[in-house]
This record gives structure tokens, C-alpha cells and sequence, in this order.
């Protein structure tokens, strides 16, 4: 099975590249970013050793049908999708803050909760919660975006504005875009049995100072979803919800005694343990797309890629 784990191409005015736990960015004359999904997992902020079959293509076509489905409240980055691991779009500025919106009490958020903090990014939590509850309304709980792989930190409202990372007047507008993409996610969820419970965005300025939405969205990688048939039971049990995410990855490499920590081994993954991490995420992509997953060839991935991309750079 051909896997793409690194890509090093060489387009036509190519001024850089970027390379990112999964996705490599090309800088296209200043002027487009052609975005390549690799095939590459990461957990705990390291990449693990093995790819998965297909994972780049299902994220980038997850990410690229909701930016298409958000597209007439919230302008994004995204021109083309020239192949099925590629998306082409403006290149913007990126703001240096991820948005996070928290629907529910889970994740990082439960870990706090249950700490007995009660304020989570300048945003107080309401008493008498447990985890998984649903917030009275979403919270904004943003995070500044790490250089080189270090952990994101969390990050206030207050101190955003006061150290200067995000002018007043731009922030309202990222507010504003992050609780109107969760409201539509969220819908959009709940059509396919499912609650969106967290997720994060990335902002950018274009050249003409346009603010837009940059990178991915709603993705199993940038989102937690829950089951919504059984929700409320589960959560009057006291029972773990079911999740739709790669938590999955997450707690086997737990069982395995691996968390990212020195000194620990990353367990070994078999051909076995890469096909079911594989059939995990398409069933991801069905669930969250309501369509049915369309193996692309393949065959000479990077060929076809570099083949598909070129095609496009030269009619445009």
C-alpha cells in the first residue's frame, strides 16, 4: 500500500515550504498555498512511525466539504481542490491564536472542571456540571498557536487584547466567525446522528486585509464529536460517551504505555493495527460526511499529485 509520508516537490515558483505534523504547506509566489495532506498520525504531538492508508485524503475532503458548506457565512482561504490530498487556496496571514469553542465539558476542559477550576480562559465554567455536560452556551477558550511542536497554551480574551496578539476590532470578527461556524457544525452534526462537542479554527488575513477562515474544519484530527442516539443516558449513568475522534489511537497507544513522555517506547503497530486505524477513519469520514468514501488511486500517489497540482498551477 503506497503511503505518503513526506512529500519534496518542486513547483514553479515555489518560495517555500512548510511542514507540519501532517500537512506539508508550499508557498506558491506569495500569492497561493498548496496544501498537501499527508498520510501521517500524530498523537500526544509526536508523528507516529507508520501512515495510514488514506487518512490525508479523508481529512482533506472532510475539511474541504464543510469549508464548502460554511462558505456563505464564514469566507475562507480555499480556491480548488486539484486531487484528492490537496487543497489550493489563498495565502493569508495567520492570526497567531487558535479558536477553540467548547459546547460540552469534556477534554481539556473536564480536566480543568475537575480540578475545581471554575474560570477556563477568563470564561467562568458554571458550578455543579460533571463531565460531558453541555455548557449553558458554548465558551470561547482560545489558545496561543506553539512554534515547532511545543504545546498550545491556554490564552484569555483580556490578555490577547493587552499584549497585543489580535486588535479589538479583528477579534470581535474572530468571535464572531468561530460561534457562527460552531452553531452551523453543530447543525450540520445533529443531521448525522452526531454532537459536535469541541473544536478549533484558524484565522487569516489576505493580502487585502480580509479576515477568513485559514487551514481545516471539523475534522476528527480538529474536533470531538459525540454519538447524539444514547447521549443523555449515558450521561445520567455516569458512563463514557461515545466518541467519534481518534481517541481511539490515543487510548491504545495508552494501553501500550506510551503518552509522549521521555523514555517511552511508542508501541509497534502491524500491518493488522494499521488497516483497523485506516477502516476506523473511513468510518469516520461516512459518519461525519453522510457519504460514502471514495478510495483514490493509490498507485504513484506522489506522481499523481505532483501531476494534478502542476495541471493546475499552469491553468491559473
Amino acid at each position: 500500500m503506497n503511503t505518503i509520508n513526506e512529500t519534496n516537490f518542486k513547483f514553479p515558483n515555489q518560495k517555500s515550504v512548510y511542514k507540519g505534523k501532517v500537512r506539508e504547506v508550499y508557498n506558491i509566489n506569495d500569492d497561493l498555498l498548496v496544501m498537501i495532506a499527508t498520510d501521517r498520525l500524530s498523537a500526544f504531538d509526536v508523528i507516529l512511525p507508520r501512515q495510514i492508508p488514506f487518512k490525508g485524503q479523508i481529512l482533506n475532503q472532510i475539511a474541504t466539504k464543510m469549508m464548502n458548506d460554511t462558505a456563505d457565512i464564514v469566507p475562507n482561504w480555499l480556491l480548488a481542490n486539484p486531487d484528492e490530498n490537496v487543497a489550493v487556496g489563498h495565502l493569508c496571514e495567520p492570526f497567531k491564536v487558535e479558536m477553540v469553542i467548547r459546547g460540552y465539558v469534556s477534554g481539556h476542559a473536564a480536566r480543568e472542571y475537575k480540578l475545581g477550576k471554575r474560570v477556563l480562559c477568563g470564561v467562568e465554567m458554571p458550578e455543579g456540571l460533571k463531565e460531558n455536560d453541555k455548557f449553558p452556551n458554548p465558551i470561547i477558550t482560545p489558545s496561543t498557536k506553539a512554534d515547532n511542536g511545543d504545546h498550545d497554551e491556554d490564552i484569555s480574551r483580556e490578555e490577547i487584547l493587552s499584549k497585543g496578539i489580535v486588535s479589538e476590532q479583528d477579534y470581535l470578527v474572530l468571535e464572531d466567525y468561530t460561534r457562527k461556524l460552531f452553531q452551523r457544525g453543530t447543525e450540520i452534526a445533529a443531521k448525522r446522528g452526531l454532537i459536535l462537542v469541541d473544536t478549533k479554527y484558524e484565522f487569516g488575513k489576505t493580502k487585502e486585509g480580509k479576515i477568513v477562515l485559514i487551514d481545516e474544519i471539523h475534522t476528527p484530527d480538529s474536533s470531538r464529536y459525540f454519538y447524539a442516539d444514547g447521549y443523555q443516558e449515558r450521561q445520567d449513568k455516569g458512563e463514557h460517551q461515545k466518541q467519534l475522534s481518534k481517541e481511539f489511537v490515543r487510548q491504545w497507544l495508552i494501553e501500550n504505555g506510551f503518552q509522549g513522555k521521555e523514555n517511552q517506547q511508542i508501541p509497534v503497530m502491524d500491518d493488522d493495527k494499521i488497516t483497523e486505524i485506516s477502516n476506523r477513519y473511513i468510518e469516520l469520514y461516512e459518519q461525519i460526511t453522510g457519504e460514502k468514501f471514495v478510495k483514490a488511486s493509490s498507485e504513484n500517489v506522489l506522481e499523481r499529485i505532483e501531476k494534478n497540482v502542476l495541471e493546475f498551477l499552469a491553468s491559473n
